[in-house]
């Protein structure tokens, strides 16, 4: 039996608020109990860094979720083994244990490591690809903070305003997949 996956794309700042957390709880627990053990994540954002904390809470109810990064050249997720390694190097004078988030597999794609400035979309697309289910907070009126220096300039005009979360959507709606929108829920 094929495991089923879901995967969690969303804007890089959110409000973190507890009807968003008791949403994406339920959300997640549904997830659980209609047999889903494989959780897909990305970084840079922190609707993912939330949604990861959930999943990683509930794994010690459902000690069968896999949780697993897509990592792009910039960055470096924390395996299971690395986090107990650590965990002893960095305990607590008192024993209590240092508290931070970890994943079970990490996965670098070539495709990830080559595509430079795309890289994130690159990853995202990987990240839906092998996914049954995506879990978005997709805001259509959210717009990302531009600079005067980003890479969406050349030469002072402005390239692009999409966000990364509204391409990853858009590509989930084309490969047919199961689209979760957190943010249509509050």
């Amino acid at each position: 039996m094929k495991e089923k996956s879901c995967c969690f794309i969303g804007h890089r700042t959110i409000e973190e608020t507890p009807i968003l957390k008791e949403k994406l709880n339920t959300v997640i627990s549904d997830l659980l109990r209609s047999g889903y053990t494989r959780f897909i994540f990305g970084s840079k954002s922190r609707f993912a860094f939330l949604c990861l904390k959930i999943v990683s809470d509930l794994k010690e109810i459902y000690p069968n979720i896999v949780r697993v990064a897509y990592d792009t050249k910039s960055e470096h997720s924390v395996l299971q083994e690395e986090k107990e390694y650590i965990e002893r190097l960095f305990s607590d004078p008192s024993g209590e244990k240092v508290n931070f988030l970890c994943v079970d597999q990490s996965i670098k794609d070539d495709k990830m490591f080559v595509s430079g400035i795309a890289s994130y979309i690159e990853r995202d697309q990987l990240m839906i690809d092998n996914s049954d289910c995506c879990v978005f907070y997709y805001d259509i009126d959210y717009t990302p903070e531009i600079k005067i220096r980003s890479r969406k300039f050349v030469n002072g005009c402005k390239t692009s305003s999409q966000s990364g979360t509204a391409i990853a959507y858009r590509y989930a709606e084309k490969k047919h997949k199961q689209i979760i929108n957190i943010s249509e829920m509050l």
